[in-house]
C-alpha cells in the first residue's frame, strides 16, 4: 500500500491519481477521504493566492487544468459522489462555491463539534466505499489544532484534538479498506519539538492498523 509522506498537499494531486489510475487498468473507481482544515478546491479561475497545494482536491475531482485532472491519461481521479472532506474551517469564497455544487460532501468542524468524530467518520466511510474498490485517504496535518500541530504552513485555529486525529485513524482502519495514504504539510521548520512530525508518525501507525490493547 502507498504510503505518501509531505510535504505541501500539491502531492496528493499525484497520488491520488496514481492509486486511481492503478484501479482504473481493472475497471476500479476509488472513494477519497480529505482530512483539511481548507478546502484544496481552487481553480485556477478561483484562486486568491496561485498556489496550487490549494487546487487539489478540486484538481482529483477534474477541475483545473488539463494536465493536472488528467495526469496519467484519465480524468476526474474520484467522483465527487464518494469523496469527503473532513475538518475544514477556512475556505476562499471561489471554494465554497466550488463546493457547494460539486456533490462533494463537506463536515466542517461545526458538524464535528456536533455530531462528534465517530459519527461523521462513520458516515464518510459509506459515503466513500459506495461501489469503490477501497479508499484514498489523504491527511492534512493542519486539520489538527496547532496547538497539537505547530508545524504547519498554512495553521488554523479552533481544529480537532490529538485524540480525535487517533480515533479517526483508528477507526479506518478497523472499517474501511484504505489503498493509498498520504500525510501532507508537516514543516520541519515551523515545528516546536518535532511535535507535528511525531504525531504525522504516529497518525500513519494507527491508519495502518496499530491498537492500544
Amino acid at each position: 500500500m502507498p504510503l505518501v509522506l509531505g510535504g505541501d498537499h500539491s502531492i496528493a494531486i499525484g497520488s491520488v491519481a496514481g492509486s486511481s489510475n492503478h484501479f482504473a487498468r481493472s475497471g476500479e473507481n476509488i472513494g477519497l477521504i480529505w482530512f483539511d482544515a481548507h478546502g484544496d478546491a481552487n481553480t485556477p479561475e478561483t484562486t486568491p493566492s496561485g498556489n496550487i497545494h490549494g487546487m487539489s482536491l478540486a484538481i482529483s475531482i477534474g477541475l483545473g487544468d488539463h494536465d493536472l485532472t488528467h495526469l496519467g491519461g484519465r480524468g476526474p481521479k474520484v467522483s465527487p459522489r464518494n469523496v469527503v472532506l473532513i475538518g475544514v474551517r477556512d475556505l476562499d469564497p471561489g471554494e465554497r462555491d466550488t463546493l457547494k455544487q460539486s456533490g462533494v460532501t463537506v463536515y466542517t468542524m461545526r458538524d464535528l463539534d456536533e455530531r462528534g468524530m465517530r459519527d461523521v467518520v462513520d458516515e464518510a466511510i459509506g459515503i466513500a466505499s459506495a461501489d469503490t474498490a477501497g479508499i484514498h485517504l489523504s491527511f492534512d496535518l493542519d486539520v489538527v489544532d496547532p496547538e497539537d500541530a505547530p508545524g504547519t504552513g498554512t495553521p488554523v485555529w479552533g481544529g480537532i484534538t490529538y485524540r480525535e486525529a487517533h480515533l479517526a485513524m483508528e477507526m479506518l482502519a478497523d472499517r474501511a479498506q484504505i489503498v493509498s495514504l498520504d500525510l501532507v504539510e508537516v514543516n520541519p521548520v515551523l515545528d516546536t519539538q518535532n511535535m507535528t512530525g511525531i504525531l504525522a508518525a504516529e497518525l500513519a501507525q494507527g491508519a495502518l492498523g496499530k491498537r492500544i490493547l
